[in-house]
C-alpha cells in the first residue's frame, strides 16, 4: 500500500489493517510518554490549499507522535499566492525528499495528480467533492468502538450528499465493513443514479429515520455551490434538522465537523449522550498515526530505489522516543 487516495481503492483487509494499528496507537496514547520513534528521520509535508481544523491538526500531530519531521504548508502566504501551479510546488517539495505528501485541494482528482509527479506516498485528505478516505476509516473506527461491528448496521446519512466529499467517502466505507446505508436530503442534493451505482436507499424525507442505528448529519457545503439548492436554510432545518424529537434514544449521532449549530444540528443533540462527535474527533489521531504508519512503516510499503520497508513487530510502536 503506497498511497491512500480513495476508499475504493482500499481491501477490506487493508482497511481492517489501518484499524487494528490505530487500537494499538490507542493504548499508547494513554501512556505518559505518547511519541514513538517508527518515523524518526523521514519528512511529512502536509499541503492544505483549503481551510481545516481537524484534519489538518490531527495528521500534524499524528507526524509528530510517530517522531517524523513535519513541513506544514499552507496555500495563503506561499508560492501559490504568486501563481505557481500543482506541479511545480510538487516538484519543488519533492526535492526535500518526503517520504509523503498529506494534500487538500479544492479540485476533484489533485491527489491523484500529485501521486504521479512525487515518488512520496500521497494521503488524500479531501479533493474537492470527490473523497475524504482518512474521515471515512476514523468514523468506522469511532462506531467499531462503540458497536464491535458493523455488520447488518443501518446507517442514515442525511444532508448536502451532492457536495459532499465525506458522504461518498463513507458510503463506500460503512458498506465495505457490512453496513447498509440509506441517503437522505433534498432531491436536489442527493446525486442522481447514486442508488444503482452504490447499492445504497435514497429517501427524501425523515419519516423513516426511527429505522436507523447511526444517523450521520451533514453540513450544508455552501462554499461548493455556485446556486440555490434549498429555499432557505431555515425550510431546510424545518424538514431535516435532526433534534430531540427525531433522534431516538438508541440512536447514535455522527457528524464529521465544523456542525452549523441550528441548521443540520439541534444544539440539544450535538451535547447529547448518543453523540459520537468528539469521540470522532479523538479518533482522527489515532486512524492517521496508523494511515502513516501502513504507507511508511507497513510491511507491504514498496518504496522506489529503496526495496521494501522492513517489518516491524508491535513492541517496537510502544517504545518512547
Amino acid at each position: 500500500m503506497r498511497h491512500l487516495l480513495a476508499v475504493e481503492d482500499l481491501s477490506r483487509e487493508q482497511a481492517e489493517r489501518i484499524l487494528e494499528r490505530a487500537e494499538s496507537f490507542a493504548e499508547v496514547g494513554r501512556r505518559d510518554i505518547k511519541k514513538v520513534p517508527t518515523l524518526r528521520g523521514r519528512t511529512i509535508i502536509s499541503l492544505f490549499y483549503e481551510s481545516s481544523t481537524r484534519t489538518s491538526s490531527s495528521f500534524e500531530l499524528a507526524a509528530k507522535r510517530l517522531s517524523a519531521d513535519l513541513v506544514s504548508i499552507k496555500a495563503v502566504g506561499s508560492a501559490v499566492d504568486k501563481g505557481e501551479s500543482l506541479k511545480d510546488t510538487t516538484s519543488t517539495l519533492s526535492a526535500y525528499d518526503p517520504a509523503a505528501i498529506v494534500i487538500r485541494a479544492p479540485q476533484a482528482g489533485a491527489a491523484k495528480l500529485v501521486a504521479g509527479w512525487t515518488d512520496a506516498s500521497v494521503i488524500n485528505a479531501g479533493d474537492g467533492k470527490h473523497e475524504h478516505p482518512s474521515q471515512a476509516l476514523l468514523d468506522v473506527y469511532t462506531l467499531r468502538g462503540r458497536l464491535g461491528s458493523l455488520e447488518g448496521t443501518r446507517i442514515w446519512i442525511v444532508g448536502d450528499v451532492s457536495h459532499s466529499r465525506v458522504a461518498r467517502s463513507c458510503l463506500l466505507a460503512f458498506k465495505l465493513m457490512g453496513a447498509e446505508v440509506t441517503l437522505c436530503g433534498p432531491p436536489t442534493l442527493i446525486p442522481r443514479g447514486i442508488a444503482d451505482a452504490t447499492g445504497v436507499a435514497v429517501r427524501y424525507d425523515l419519516d423513516e429515520l426511527a429505522e436507523a442505528d447511526v444517523v450521520y448529519a451533514l453540513r450544508m457545503q455552501r462554499e461548493r455551490m455556485s446556486e440555490s439548492f434549498v429555499p432557505s436554510l431555515r425550510e431546510y432545518a424545518a424538514r431535516y434538522q435532526i433534534d430531540e424529537r427525531r433522534l431516538g434514544p438508541r440512536q447514535l449521532l455522527m457528524h464529521p465537523g465544523p456542525v452549523n449549530r441550528g441548521v443540520e444540528l439541534a444544539p440539544e443533540v450535538i451535547d447529547s449522550p448518543q453523540s459520537l462527535i468528539t469521540a470522532q474527533v479523538e479518533s482522527g489521531l489515532v486512524v492517521r498515526m496508523a494511515i502513516l504508519y501502513e504507507l511508511l512503516a507497513g510491511s507491504d510499503r514498496a518504496r522506489p530505489d529503496r526495496g521494501p520497508a522492513p517489518a516491524e513487530t508491535p513492541p517496537r510502536i510502544g517504545q518512547p522516543a
